[in-house]
């Protein structure tokens, strides 16, 4: 893992309240009201200001792209220009949006192909910490720098002195810096999927975050890796869970500050600037061997912000999501994850003797997909509850994204969930997860896992809700 070096904040805005260390706060807008995002290559500082710029792709060159921030219950109009060679499209991460604009090519729209454009236009149902990305070539595009944020902002200000979002990635870097040209391999896509050696947060190595003592921080954590599971600990600080997957969750402190972040998972968390003034304190992610500095809280030496922290915690606004679920009534499904390496599908494979292909690596509920062609896995009528048994009979953990809902994580024992919401949860190796949600957006969803190499070949599947 690259050794990591400190760092002057990227945003100038980033003593103003509310202004995300990320990006670029506003796009340029066409006569009709679109913001235009234009997908080219570019460069990147990856390894930090003493290296040599790494070629990218970019949401308009940059990475991450452009920062879009609306109001819950706004509309969003993006047009998406492509100049790259490849056809993409651009997936909405965790927003609970019309269907028509999910950004899954040949399930929702046509891709955009190159040096043509695609107009994105929907409200924003909830408030809260999302993402966008392609979902065309995914394993390719997402490590070359595509992804960018998108925060829905609270009706009524949220009460934090600052506002923070660290998007956190891993790259496979050669010797000289570029990305390594290895999609595609057949070792990622049969493993664990494809893991870089060098960590940013915001596509540099290392980000000092300004504080004032006695300050409340809301920190967005988010995971754009392709692959890596991601725990984050934040060090010297207590820090309270706010949200999940963009979703408000009950307060609660988390244990040793640390977070486990599955590829495309998202986490809220607030946290009061404790410390004296003139310290400092790391932000790590631990990458199995080390725990590596992304990002760093340094303290001002002046006076405090206040004499005292500010008061309790409360729970943030809530969205408009079910109240209860109907399990005596529900759909209910069992979906099995099988494949990858060492397992009875490639061994079956290699025994029939016509070789391997890396699009056929893994099935999902028996079937290998690409996510958009053949039957859906299931059908239900709207307003139904779904409880679904996904089964990992696989070696290695997988990370389930369900598209255009939010689910509760059940029991294993009984049917209580856990207090909060995802649309993305780590499925370790020989578990069963069940989770539970009511089918209230019609439409064709995407199911699929979050390791992207895993979608890619063949874990992918969707439904409708009719």
């Amino acid at each position: 893992m690259a050794k990591l070096s400190r760092r002057r904040f990227l945003a100038a805005g980033l003593a103003a309240t509310a202004i995300p260390l990320i990006g670029r706060p506003g796009l340029a807008q066409t006569a009709d009201g679109f913001r235009v995002i234009t997908l080219r290559p570019g460069e990147a500082r990856l390894r930090g200001p003493g290296a040599a710029s790494t070629p990218i792709w970019g949401y308009d060159g940059i990475v991450p792209g452009p920062t879009i921030r609306i109001r819950r219950g706004d509309e969003v109009k993006v047009r998406v220009v492509n100049r790259l060679a490849q056809p993409t499209a651009v997936h909405w991460h965790g927003l609970r949006l019309d269907n028509r604009m999910d950004g899954v090519p040949h399930l929702t729209q046509a891709p955009i192909a190159p040096d043509t454009s695609f107009d994105y236009r929907f409200t924003a149902p909830d408030a809260g910490t999302f993402w966008y990305h392609p979902h065309w070539h995914s394993g390719e595009q997402l490590d070359r720098g595509l992804y960018g944020l998108l925060i829905v902002d609270e009706e009524k200000p949220v009460e934090v002195d600052r506002d923070v979002a660290l998007l956190l990635d891993d790259w496979r870097l050669d010797q000289s810096g570029l990305i390594h040209e290895s999609f595609g391999n057949m070792h990622d896509a049969a493993h664990e999927g494809r893991y870089g050696n060098h960590l940013t947060a915001n596509g540099v190595p290392s980000i000092e975050i300004p504080v004032a003592t006695n300050e409340r921080i809301r920190l967005r954590l988010v995971n754009v890796a392709n692959a890596r599971v991601m725990p984050v600990r934040i060090a010297g600080h207590a820090a309270t869970v706010v949200a999940i997957d963009g979703q408000p969750a009950e307060p609660f402190l988390l244990d040793r500050s640390r977070v486990v972040l599955t590829p495309g998972g998202r986490c809220d968390v607030f946290v009061d600037a404790t410390l004296a003034p003139g310290a400092s304190a790391d932000i790590l992610v631990d990458t199995g061997r080390e725990e590596v500095a992304v990002a760093r809280l340094i303290y001002a030496a002046g006076a405090p912000k206040r004499t005292v922290s500010l008061g309790p915690i409360r729970a943030l606004p809530s969205n408009p999501l079910p109240e209860r679920m109907d399990f005596v009534g529900a759909l209910k499904l069992d979906v099995p994850l099988e494949g990858g390496a060492m397992s009875a599908m490639m061994m079956g494979m290699m025994r029939g003797g016509a070789g391997m292909d890396p699009s056929r690596l893994w099935s999902m509920g028996g079937r290998v997909s690409a996510g958009h062609s053949g039957p859906p896995l299931f059908s239900v009528k709207r307003g139904r509850t779904v409880m679904l048994a996904i089964k990992n009979d696989t070696r290695f953990p997988h990370g389930m994204h369900v598209h255009g809902h939010h689910f509760r994580v059940l029991d294993a024992l009984d049917d209580g969930w856990k207090p909060w919401w995802n649309d993305t949860v780590l499925i370790l190796a020989d578990r069963i997860t069940r989770i539970a949600f009511v089918a209230d957006n019609p439409g064709k969803w995407m199911l699929h896992c979050h390791m992207i190499e895993h979608q890619d070949a063949g874990m992918a599947a969707w439904f409708e809700v009719t």
